[in-house]
């Protein structure tokens, strides 16, 4: 895959826009660093504060860009164009040509106004994305090929085998970003499909353990989807233990029991970058 400057947008119905394609020229593309938000404590009588730990809040990516019209008619038609492509009324996703395996997810943070020099326009966009990594484009459930443009370099990932659909009771799952998949707060999908009896699925790297107390036949489907769980698509939740399963960066060790017969168990997510 060829890299470049430039910037594509997906919008949330999957419609895609190469702004080279388009006459826009991406010139500047910086995202900046995370913001901590730290949570602290005083005690009385004791120095300094005790640390309760640290959050990120939003990130900020700012971007400069130059347009190019064909003449002065065709530049005001492409100046409201900009202002249809940035439209925040609804967020959208955002790659630079340089990291074309991830992804943001954004809204213009403010305002912006385009400079106009005869049939050249500059102007200059922040873009905030309310969650602070950036999202790996392809998810464990695409193909891992290079070839397939969903991957890059940096992404974590090696010339290893990765599996995501076991059918045993012992398997290792790899996530290669920098962060941790909490369902409550990053998308996790676990889907079962066989028969089972007090279905129990430990994450022996993350000390997380599932318990499905009801049972399963050879054709049901049982699905954790974030902090939802169904089976075959109606609520299950009450028959839980109430537990989710987080995965760690890096390799996660797994076992399972209360499983009967053949069987399939499948992990969908994409992997997050700081």
């Amino acid at each position: 895959m060829e890299r470049l400057l430039n910037l594509t947008i997906t919008k949330l119905n999957g419609t895609t826009y190469d702004l080279e394609a388009l006459g826009i020229t991406l010139k500047e593309f910086k995202p900046r660093s995370p913001s901590p938000i730290h949570s602290s404590e005083s005690i009385e009588g004791a120095q300094g504060e005790v640390d309760l730990g640290t959050v990120y809040g939003p990130r900020i990516i700012d971007c400069s860009f130059y347009m190019k019209a064909a003449d002065l008619t065709d530049y005001h038609l492409m100046r409201d164009e900009v202002f249809a492509l940035f439209d925040s009324r609804q967020a959208f996703y955002i790659t630079d040509g340089y990291n074309p395996g991830k992804r943001w997810f954004v809204k213009t943070n403010q305002e912006y106004s385009i400079d106009q020099n005869r049939i050249y326009g500059f102007f200059d966009i922040s873009f905030v994305s309310f969650k602070p990594f950036s999202e790996s484009i392809g998810t464990t459930l695409s193909p891992f090929t290079f070839d397939s443009d969903l991957w890059q370099i940096g992404e974590g990932l090696t010339d290893e085998d990765y599996k995501y659909s076991f059918k045993t009771n012992t398997f290792r799952i790899f996530n290669a970003g920098t962060e941790e998949i909490d369902p409550r707060e990053l998308p996790l999908i676990i889907t079962y499909k066989g028969a089972s009896n007090k279905l129990t699925i430990t994450n022996k790297t993350m000390g997380d353990v599932f318990t499905y107390t009801g049972t399963t036949s050879a054709s049901d489907v049982l699905s954790l989807n974030r902090v939802k769980v169904t089976k075959n698509n109606v609520s299950v939740f009450g028959q839980t233990n109430r537990r989710v399963i987080r995965l760690a960066p890096g390799w996660n060790d797994f076992n399972m029991t209360g499983t009967s017969g053949s069987f399939e168990i499948t992990f969908d997510f994409r992997f997050y970058y700081l």
